[in-house]
């Protein structure tokens, strides 16, 4: 089977189908199928309750991540899933004393059995999905299948420089990211290098248009304004000018061999630009190697995966 983040087999017809009667449990139970439901409640001790439409539903602590036992993943894990949706399989169904149907849910079964099939056999170069958990100013933490945590940090996000991820993505947003190298049992991931080179960005740019764009950095020496997540140009210095800004920008100049485009800002638009839908240039699964850089440009900027 094909492993992804939490949430994108919850509305399929499959899992719709499976979760919805005792009949579709047992099939699942019998037959080690994974799942999907939204948790609706963490107890005191740390039990999830899942939302089923046919049963009492319930992932018990030891049963709710991978190292929740050892000690090696904190309860937080668990009490951050309420009311989003979590994977798991069906390990038991019984009848209470009330004659409800009452199933015992796993999802640390469902992480092991991703991590087993399809985490340890990632390689440096493989494209994968993964969901924005939660962002910190140092990256995103990324759920890249069945609720196992990643991150991705916030120098490896784009080429254009960016304060803080929430400048990039959203929680809950679905993203494409690269296996940068895995080592004891760690996946470190990588995002820049879906985004286009420089070449690719700066081709859907003339001389004499103004754009849209947002400030990134200001320097004595001027301001960096980005076109997309992978160009940037430099304007020269405004006053009233401050991070974070939309502005619109009229483009002077695009020098290749320097990897240059000179702007002018033309107007402030706005104080604050909402991360936009993410164009990935790679459609591929894997990449061995990316070049930024131009042919022409005495830089060098790449990655070997």
């Amino acid at each position: 089977m094909e492993f992804r983040p939490e949430g994108c087999l919850f509305d399929t017809p499959s899992n719709q189908r499976y979760i919805s009667s005792a009949e579709g449990l047992a099939e699942a139970m019998e037959k080690g199928i994974i799942l999907e439901a939204r948790a609706m409640l963490c107890t005191g001790t740390h039990d999830l309750m899942i939302d089923l439409p046919c049963a009492r539903g319930i992932i018990p602590r030891e049963e709710g991540a991978i190292g929740i036992t050892e000690g090696k993943t904190r309860d937080i894990a668990l009490i951050s899933r309420v009311n989003k949706i979590v994977c798991f399989k069906v390990t038991e169904l019984d009848l209470t004393d009330s004659g409800e149907l009452e199933a015992r849910l796993s999802r640390k079964a469902a992480q092991l059995e991703c991590e087993n099939n399809m985490i340890s056999k990632l390689r440096p170069g493989d494209i994968i999905d993964a969901r924005i958990s939660h962002m910190e100013k140092f990256g995103s933490f990324v759920d890249i299948g069945c609720g196992i945590p990643s991150l991705v940090p916030i120098d490896t996000m784009s080429v254009s420089r960016i304060s803080h991820p929430t400048d990039r993505f959203r929680t809950g947003q679905l993203i494409r990211v690269i296996v940068k190298g895995t080592e004891n049992g760690m996946i470190f991931l990588t995002h820049k290098e879906l985004l286009g080179t420089w070449e690719e960005n700066a081709c859907r740019f003339k001389i004499g248009e103004t754009v849209p764009g947002v400030v990134r950095s200001i320097e004595s020496y001027g301001v960096f304004v980005e076109l997309t997540p992978n160009l940037a140009g430099l304007a020269e210095s405004k006053e009233g000018i401050s991070v974070g800004q939309s502005v619109s920008v009229y483009i002077k100049a695009i020098i290749p061999e320097k990897m240059k485009v000179k702007l002018i800002i033309v107007d402030v638009c706005g104080e604050y630009t909402p991360p936009k839908e993410i164009e990935y240039f790679i459609k591929s699964d894997h990449i061995n190697y990316w070049k930024y850089s131009t042919d022409t440009s005495d830089k060098n900027i790449s990655t070997s995966f």
